[in-house]
């Protein structure tokens, strides 16, 4: 008996993962006949952590669902923003530090793991902690045991950060966090973290947060300009930040 013959059809946005020759409006797929939509769509290099609403023949189903001869499949990208029913929480792999600090400066908690522990170490940990795992590696974002995962979309820490606010819309808290180890951070005295203070640095700033978790002094160096300008251009496009101690 001949395997049954379905036709997808892709979302713009989920083209990239699939090979030059079923990018378009519609394609061909013989399938076995047993496997469910979800593994048809991966199987087709789309990671299931971006496809959003599966139609067939125009009804809505979902990824458990046994494509049958002649059905016509539809696959939405995620619809944006996307929500969970508590405060999301992140976990970025390897390749992600930059935007691990970009995150943090915007208060948001983001996890990182550097060295690299693995894809089923970073799995384990998403599931454990309920963090959404970021990462450009479809394999990871594969894992049935994830909480929940997200493909991060370009190369460049400033596109990455956009893609990441747009898609989840996550409150913003900037200065909130220690961007080392994403530890919360809390006002001090200028005499709590003298130890860490260079003579020049001591003389010229007044105002210092230190980190509740690693102990790391901040303040308002000649760095903060090019923070400021990450910040500012966050709140801009993505949001009012909550009230938070300025460190």
């Amino acid at each position: 008996m001949d395997r049954p013959e379905i036709w997808l059809s892709f979302d713009p946005d989920l083209q990239l993962f699939l090979t030059s020759a079923r990018r378009g409006e519609r394609t061909a797929l013989r399938t076995d006949g047993a496997s469910t939509l979800g593994h048809v769509v991966e199987s087709l290099g789309v990671p299931l952590t971006e496809a959003g609403a599966l139609f067939a023949d125009g009804r809505r189903v979902d990824e458990s669902h046994v494509p049958a001869h002649g059905e016509v499949i539809s696959v939405r990208a995620v619809r944006r923003p996307q929500r969970f029913a508590a405060p999301v929480t992140f976990l970025l792999d390897v390749h992600l530090g930059t935007l691990a600090r970009r995150l943090r400066l915007l208060g948001i908690d983001a996890a990182y793991e550097n060295p690299d522990i693995g894809d089923a170490a970073l799995a384990a940990r998403s599931a454990a902690e309920e963090r959404v795992m970021l990462s450009r590696d479809r394999g990871l974002l594969r894992r049935r045991e994830l909480f929940a995962g997200a493909y991060v979309y370009s190369h460049r820490p400033a596109e990455q950060l956009r893609d990441v606010l747009s898609r989840f819309a996550p409150p913003l808290a900037p200065w909130s966090r220690c961007t080392t180890c994403n530890g919360t951070l809390r006002s001090v005295a200028k005499t709590s973290v003298q130890d860490q203070l260079r003579d020049g640095t001591e003389r010229s700033y007044d105002a210092f947060a230190q980190c509740t978790a690693c102990g790391q002094a901040y303040w308002r160096g000649a760095h903060h300009a090019s923070l400021d300008a990450i910040v500012a251009d966050a709140v801009r496009e993505f949001g009012t930040p909550e009230l938070t101690p300025q460190a």
